[in-house]
């Protein structure tokens, strides 16, 4: 398989990119450095951030469940945020020469703290745990489609903006991602200890899962633009602006014509690294959570194994992406290769339903589980990282947008796929 467009097979930044730019800027000097590693975590807790919002509602499902019987609340869910994220996306990849990306992760923000304060304000004074108020039902649905094109305008201006930074500023985004999943799994195995699983329990479940997002989603408000003003940040951007003006002397003005032009060949750059995560989270999706929790099952630890399998997957996703941090794939067709061979687990999958008696044991159920975690957590992080670093600096910008647009598309497909895994 020929990976036309990928860098060469070290996957470091060409040389027209922040590397070679330092060597004639006057900026080379005065890089300041990051203090207490305090843009790192700023950028880890922003990753941490933007994904709570779905993950509130996605594990407050049996809450809707309970409110909304005849509704197919999961579904209806995943269709209403993805195909909104997508189309959201590409109205930002299209004109985000028009705006800036501050101003876009700002307006995202604050979209989302009033998406999640939606349902617990209408449980407290319209809903009162009433089952069958289906009007409820639709407001919790436009909360939801409102905070999807809240995570297209944070997501695609964070993962964005990340790219115009070394690596590790992307690594720390990425691995908050998979922090947000073990925060909602520590959450989900607290309340199922503390709380009844009844209407009531059910309810105050609900309403800590949206509570605790809104407190982290003002949280990431403040330290955006507390990072926003960072030195490191600051000369970056100058950077960035350098080599703006460098590109535009002597060239036509960035009209609709030329930037559609630099957008195609932006993708054509990087097209393989995003056929690499559409294929990622294609074979992740279809697999997790459905086929966790719906069809493996344990004598042992009961209605436990599910709620403990996906807090595996989501520990060793967060493992993956932290693993970046460490030691980074630098060989982009052996990183595309990796999420080709993951096609692997759907076989495995299917032995530990329909294979020898010990295939189906808690052990390589448990094993598969966190194998699935850890590649995804790893080879998404790379992809993410060697991306953005693939096109010129002024450029990486959109070149990680347009990768969320690529991930944003697996994760529907394999949304989808999971509709008809049936094994």
């Amino acid at each position: 398989m020929g990976f036309s467009g990928v860098t060469p097979t070290d996957g470091g930044p060409e040389p027209d990119s922040e590397s070679a730019l330092l060597l004639h800027s006057p900026l080379r000097s005065a890089k300041p450095e990051d203090k207490l590693h305090l843009a790192y975590i700023i950028y880890f807790t922003l990753g941490v951030g933007y994904l709570l919002p779905w993950n509130a509602f996605i594990t407050a499902v049996d809450y809707f469940s309970y409110l909304y019987p005849e509704a197919s609340v999961d579904r209806v869910f995943a269709v209403v945020y993805m195909s909104i994220g997508v189309f959201c996306l590409l109205i930002i990849v299209f004109y985000a020469h028009k705006s800036e990306a501050y101003v876009r992760i700002n307006v995202g923000l604050g979209l989302f703290v009033v998406a999640l304060l939606v349902v617990p304000v209408m449980d407290a004074v319209y809903i009162k745990g009433r089952v069958g108020l289906y009007d409820g039902f639709y407001i919790s649905v436009g909360a939801l489609g409102l905070a999807g094109i809240a995570d297209a305008l944070v997501q695609g201006g964070l993962i964005g903006a990340a790219g115009e930074l070394p690596d590790r500023y992307m690594q720390a985004i990425v691995a908050g991602t998979a922090g947000s999943g073990v925060l909602v799994s520590v959450l989900r195995i607290l309340t199922k200890a503390v709380f009844p699983q009844d209407a009531d329990g059910l309810r105050k479940s609900a309403n800590l899962y949206f509570s605790t997002s809104v407190v982290v989603m003002f949280l990431c408000l403040v330290l955006y633009n507390v990072a926003h003003r960072l030195p490191i940040m600051k000369y970056y951007g100058e950077l960035k602006i350098e080599a703006i003006k460098e590109e535009k002397e002597g060239k036509r003005p960035l009209t609709g014509p030329v930037w559609r032009a630099t957008l195609w060949n932006i993708v054509g750059t990087i097209k393989w690294y995003g056929f690499g995560i559409v294929l990622l989270y294609v074979v992740t999706l279809s697999i997790f959570p459905g086929y966790i929790t719906e069809d493996v099952h344990s004598l042992i630890l009961k209605d436990w194994y599910p709620v403990l399998l996906i807090t595996a997957y989501n520990v060793f996703d967060l493992v993956g992406k932290s693993l970046t941090a460490v030691y980074l794939l630098e060989n982009a067709k052996v990183a595309i290769a990796g999420c080709v061979v993951r096609l692997l687990f759907f076989p495995l999958c299917i032995g530990c339903l329909h294979g020898p008696q010990f295939f189906r044991t808690e052990i390589p159920v448990s094993i598969l589980t966190c194998l699935l975690g850890l590649t995804n957590g790893y080879l998404t992080s790379v992809l993410m990282i060697m991306a953005p670093k693939s096109v010129q600096i002024q450029h990486a910008e959109t070149a990680g947008t347009v990768m969320v647009l690529f991930l944003v598309v697996g994760l529907a497909s394999g949304s989808v796929i999971a509709w008809f895994w049936v094994i």
